[in-house]
């Protein structure tokens, strides 16, 4: 009989922690043992309550002893009895902060919010930049533990998500921890296999309508062909926005222009009756070229600014280069360039092709519960993941959609379709 107390006894206590007492209360509970420190914040009227949390993480998961960092999470309550939004972000977080910041899923499903700054971006930053312990593997171990942390008083179903790089992110965290999260939904979130990823390359010979791709390209061509015409007034504009070119003007000007074509299919914000083809005012020009592409993309600035990026696109979760085959007669480059100038200074890196077929493997084979969304026009969805051998999976392709696809804006059956099956997992683990 004394057993049988004790043992409802224990129940009771364990039940009375994940759903007794304010949120401060528990938060301060946990803190103590899970080091983490938390200030509340403003928010909007659909949380009651916003909290910044900065947990101590291990800055290598496999050696403790190696270090620590500080890692920001943003946690927006709606209620102990919902589901939570688990957002991996890939960069920096500082959006999650503002007070009316609800992530779509957060509405769709009336859940918690918690959202994480990638280790390395933003505020989440170990003082000094050890760039060995950037791996795909130590951000999925800070998920982890922020996930098993918070699981103490949001004990039902979580969500996982992020977008592009957020979604990559998500997906390393479910290869890594597959049983954290109950589904994982990835928006134009790319799996690709090289520094140079040339699926994009054909991607791009093929991509909406021949008449649009032959501006883009015809705009290109006019530009490095007269080179010496428009490098002046690049110059002009980089200088007005403070931008150097670790690789040399002309060749950074080069870069810009063919990112063009990538830039112009990934937002597909920009009208191809816009594109600049007999515009005499090279001020224009190279404002278009700007508005498309931001010169401060390849800049010393700009590589400064997602240094943590390249990084990891270069190592471990690959990227792509720039097919100069139409071009070769104006340009400088010998051979496609590729983004390994990106690289920190008297950092030795090679690329380490096991981590991303690892995670193809797992998709294909073993994972559950996760939805991919895409637009159709998007390049990233020229490297997105390949769900041939699992069914367990669904991938959405938005038609005409770029990389700004979300569940919102998708045709009614799409979305549908999306909501229906996410519901259908929540609702199977309950």
């Amino acid at each position: 009989m004394l057993k049988i107390q004790l043992t409802a006894l224990l129940i009771l206590t364990a039940f009375s922690f994940s759903v007794a007492g304010s949120l401060s209360e528990k938060l301060t509970d946990l803190s103590v043992k899970h080091a983490f420190t938390f200030t509340e914040v403003s928010t909007d009227t659909f949380f009651t309550e916003k909290y910044v949390l900065y947990f101590t993480q291990p800055i290598d998961h496999d050696d403790p002893g190696a270090g620590s960092f500080k890692q920001r999470v943003f946690l927006a309550h709606r209620g102990f009895d919902a589901a939570v939004v688990f957002i991996t972000e890939g960069y920096g977080a500082d959006y999650a902060g503002h007070p009316r910041y609800i992530n779509e899923l957060s509405g769709l499903l009336d859940a918690n919010q918690v959202c994480v700054e990638h280790r390395y971006f933003g505020e989440s930053v170990p003082e000094e930049m050890n760039w060995e312990y950037l791996t795909v593997a130590n951000a999925a171990g800070d998920h982890h533990r922020i996930v098993e942390t918070l699981k103490n008083i949001y004990p039902r179903n979580w969500v996982s998500t992020g977008i592009s790089k957020g979604g990559q992110t998500a997906m390393y965290h479910r290869y890594h921890h597959p049983a954290d999260v109950t589904a994982t939904v990835g928006y134009v979130c790319p799996l690709n296999f090289s520094v140079e990823d040339k699926r994009v390359y054909r991607f791009l010979e093929k991509v909406g309508d021949e008449e649009t791709r032959n501006k883009v390209t015809d705009f290109q061509k006019e530009m490095l062909k007269n080179k010496a015409g428009y490098l002046p007034v690049f110059e002009r504009h980089a200088n007005n926005k403070n931008l150097t070119y670790s690789m040399g003007l002309e060749k950074g000007y080069e870069l810009t222009v063919l990112e063009y074509s990538f830039a112009f299919w990934q937002w597909g914000t920009t009208s191809a009756e816009t594109i600049p083809l007999s515009e005499p005012d090279k001020e224009k020009v190279i404002a278009h070229l700007d508005k498309v592409v931001d010169l401060k993309w390849v800049s010393t600035q700009g590589i400064r600014e997602n240094q943590p990026f390249f990084y990891q696109a270069i190592t471990e979760i690959g990227f792509y280069g720039y097919d100069v085959t139409a071009f070769a007669e104006w340009v400088s480059y010998e051979s496609n360039p590729t983004f390994e100038f990106s690289m920190p200074e008297n950092t030795a890196v090679d690329y380490s092709p096991e981590p991303m077929q690892r995670v193809d493997m797992f998709i294909r084979h073993e994972a559950s519960n996760m939805i991919f969304l895409y637009g159709e026009n998007d390049p990233w969805s020229a490297t997105a993941v390949d769900l041939t051998y699992n069914s367990n999976l669904l991938k959405i392709v938005k038609p005409g959609g770029s990389h700004l696809t979300r569940i919102g804006n998708l045709p009614e059956d799409q979305k549908k379709q999306v909501m229906d099956t996410l519901k259908l997992w929540l609702n199977s683990s309950e």
